[in-house]
């Protein structure tokens, strides 16, 4: 017996037939291949401890630290391995997480501003923002604090390098990592 035409459906399950086809154009291909080439760029630029806290497989860390070595033309086409490896991968949890990095990044810079104008506040009034200064840290020796703050002043008024000012900083900043 020969097979007619319509004979050869008989062979597929009715379950292909239901499925819908999704097309994607070229355009949107390379949209998503060049977001995945970014994202490389942004792991590439980031150092080593910062790595480590991103969830990356160990073929993936091995070609970001290539390329991180790497400098001129190599750089670039080592890139597009790295974006060429994400698009095998899930890059949902590696975006993630890289936000979150950047996110502490930029708290630890409203810190530093708040530490800031407390310094400066320090400096413009320095009775009033100490006790801004004891409510914020319990802990602090005043003593060394205001020692710091005269200091700080004499060196304006000299026109010396500011030391003082500086460590009064550094001071602000070691109290508010303990507390």
């Amino acid at each position: 017996m020969v097979k007619q035409p319509e004979d050869w459906l008989d062979n597929y399950p009715a379950e292909e037939e239901d499925e819908e086809i999704i097309w994607v154009s070229k355009s949107e291909i390379k949209r998503d291949s060049e977001a995945l080439k970014k994202l490389g760029m942004e792991l590439v630029e980031l150092s080593k401890n910062a790595l480590e806290r991103i969830p990356l497989d160990d073929d993936l860390l091995v070609a970001i630290e290539l390329a991180q070595r790497i400098k001129r033309e190599g750089r670039r086409r080592q890139l597009q391995l790295i974006g060429k490896m994400l698009r095998s991968r899930d890059p949902e949890p590696i975006t993630i997480a890289l936000d979150k990095l950047n996110n502490r990044h930029n708290q630890q810079i409203v810190l530093f501003h708040k530490l800031e104008e407390l310094r400066d506040k320090l400096l413009a009034d320095a009775d009033g923002a100490l006790t801004e200064v004891v409510t914020l840290y319990p802990h602090v020796d005043r003593q060394q604090l205001r020692t710091l703050v005269r200091n700080a002043k004499k060196e304006k008024e000299t026109n010396k390098p500011p030391k003082s000012y500086r460590q009064i900083f550094q001071y602000l900043k070691e109290l508010s990592e303990s507390a």
